[in-house]
């Protein structure tokens, strides 16, 4: 029985305990289990019954007796007590932990998976780097998030689409163009250009490529360095992207965007909304009535658009493409883009608590030997997410990013992340998943298979049952990782699993020795080894990390 089920049965059996009481079952809230403080009191306990006592105004005690009652009936349900003044304390018959083990194998991948977010559009923007650069170390932490993210919200039934936005427009470009062509003509740098090798790189493939650019005259040498600069510069951040196992469903180009007539769309429906006005021979948004903290303006008095001009079409060209939930992971610094972006939400009529979501993480830096890494010799100025995965490779770098909370720094310590060793959190996980592999293809090999059921009252070990409750929390642990926006979860689950496992392996005999038979007790194991493997292989997957068989 999962904690669901648990949850299921609780509800059921207090919407009858009401009925019986003559009172609405609506009256109940969602029924929910928790683990106990105390292992002692129980397996599980409940405060539905203090909880419907609030609304029905009957006694706690009296209510929470009655559903105990009511649950004894149960078969999965080896014993409920009454603590305090209200709360059940219930304890799983023997065999009802074990039967996860089997839920698990007969379901495999979709174990965990619900429908909560059924019937949701969401669309997740992430690292959207303008193509200036290879994707930086902040980057890249974005990547495993909101990679890790959109996984998560289709396990919960969500209809999630990944985003990259990318700015092939405006000055920072014309400042990348400026910087490739002199490179290519071998003249010193404009003022504030871009440096590092790649600039050399890609100068280099240019003039390969369109030899031209040495003579004819600058201004046309700019417009095809700054077209053909933008695609190299941009494929290779595509490149490095998919080979960190984040490809996006959409690339959004603001030059098409523009070129579209996007921008002019998007001041037209402000215009006639009533959230624009002239002043001083510019056009404003009254994005200050919703909470920013001043006026836009959205177009100068040159006609020029502003880069807030852009943010207004990109957010309803989201809305217009369906999404319900338009989510955005951003970096540090970007928190003021956050009430700006709100306040669009709310110039176009939307609810910004329901439509829209901004997600700001925190930096990383990395540490070896115990010092700081600040430089990359190719990007010149700041670490790349080639850097990182050629330091640790692609499952230490995912892993290691989406395990902290979003909000906290990282400091990325190399030295533990390049260890094969157990203190290597991502190592310990994957080493859990190839020693069960080890133990099926052994158990084959002997002629040892899972058949077609089990005992599972032989699971009733200390190690085996621990295993157990960790089995049955990952469902609860997804559905609050999702909730939450917090793949960290994930990672720090996989590694309590881990643990429960390893521990299980060392104490518990699967296997017969020679000349031993296999026993119901080892087949039963079998399945809860398992069971375990799909669990790890699951969670691993959620944070686009490889789940080996072999280590």
């Amino acid at each position: 029985m999962t904690p669901d089920q648990l949850a299921d049965a609780v509800l059921a059996a207090a919407k009858a305990v009401l009925a019986d009481y003559g009172l609405d079952p609506a009256l109940l809230p969602a029924a929910k289990v928790e683990r106990p403080k105390n292992p002692e009191h129980g397996d599980y306990a409940s405060a539905i019954a203090l909880q419907a006592a609030r609304r029905s105004g009957l006694p706690a005690g009296d209510l929470a007796t009655a559903i105990a009652g009511r649950l004894a009936g149960d078969a999965a349900i080896g014993d409920v007590a009454v603590a305090g003044p209200g709360f059940l304390n219930i304890r799983l018959a023997v065999g009802a932990a074990g039967a996860t083990a089997g839920l698990i194998v007969s379901q495999g991948s979709r174990y965990a998976c619900s429908t909560a977010l059924d019937g949701s559009t969401i669309n997740v923007e992430f690292v959207s780097a303008n193509p200036t650069g290879p994707i930086h170390l902040g980057g890249t932490r974005w990547a495993a998030v909101g990679d890790a993210l959109a996984r998560m919200f289709r396990a919960q039934g969500a209809a999630v689409t990944t985003e990259y936005y990318f700015n092939d427009a405006g000055a920072q470009i014309d400042q990348f163009a400026r910087s490739l062509l002199a490179a290519a003509r071998r003249e010193p740098p404009p003022e504030d250009g871009y440096a590092g090798e790649y600039i050399g790189e890609i100068a280099q493939t240019l003039t390969d490529r369109h030899p031209q650019i040495l003579t004819e005259p600058a201004d046309l040498a700019l417009d095809l360095v700054r077209t053909a600069g933008v695609e190299l510069m941009f494929a290779e951040i595509k490149a490095s992207l998919s080979d960190f196992g984040a490809a996006f469903d959409v690339y959004f180009s603001e030059r098409d965007s523009r070129d579209r007539g996007d921008l002019d769309r998007a001041l037209a429906r402000l215009d006639d909304l009533g959230k624009v006005y002239q002043a001083d021979g510019a056009t404003w948004v009254r994005t200050s009535e919703f909470g920013d903290d001043k006026d836009r303006v959205i177009r100068r008095g040159n006609g020029q658009f502003t880069y807030f001009a852009a943010d207004c079409a990109y957010y309803l060209d989201k809305r217009e493409r369906g999404f319900d939930k338009v989510m955005i992971v951003l970096g540090a610094d970007h928190h003021g883009y956050v009430g700006r972006m709100r306040a669009v939400a709310a110039c176009f009529g939307d609810d910004p608590d329901r439509t829209l979501e901004i997600l700001i993480g925190q930096l990383v830096n990395l540490i070896a030997d115990g010092h700081p890494v600040r430089m990359s010799k190719r990007a010149g100025t700041v670490i790349t997410i080639d850097d990182l995965v050629g330091a640790v490779g692609v499952d230490a770098a995912r892993y290691a990013l989406a395990r902290y909370s979003l909000d906290s720094p990282i400091h990325l310590d190399l030295d533990l992340w390049t260890r094969r060793s157990t203190d290597n959190p991502v190592y310990y996980v994957q080493y859990a998943h190839a020693r069960i592999a080890s133990l099926l293809r052994n158990a084959a090999e002997f002629g040892f298979t899972l058949g077609e059921d089990y005992d599972a009252s032989l699971l009733s070990g200390d190690r085996e049952v621990t295993l157990l409750k960790a089995l049955a929390d990952f469902p609860g642990t997804l559905a609050s990782a999702a909730e939450l926006r917090q793949p960290h979860r994930i990672a720090r689950y996989l590694e309590n699993l881990a643990g429960s496992y390893h521990r299980f392996h060392d104490a518990c005999r699967v296997l017969p020795r020679a000349g031993e038979e296999f026993d119901e007790t080892g087949r039963a194991r079998l399945w809860l080894a398992r069971a375990s493997q799909i669990v790890l292989a699951s969670g691993l997957r959620l944070l686009g990390v490889s789940a080996p068989d072999r280590l």
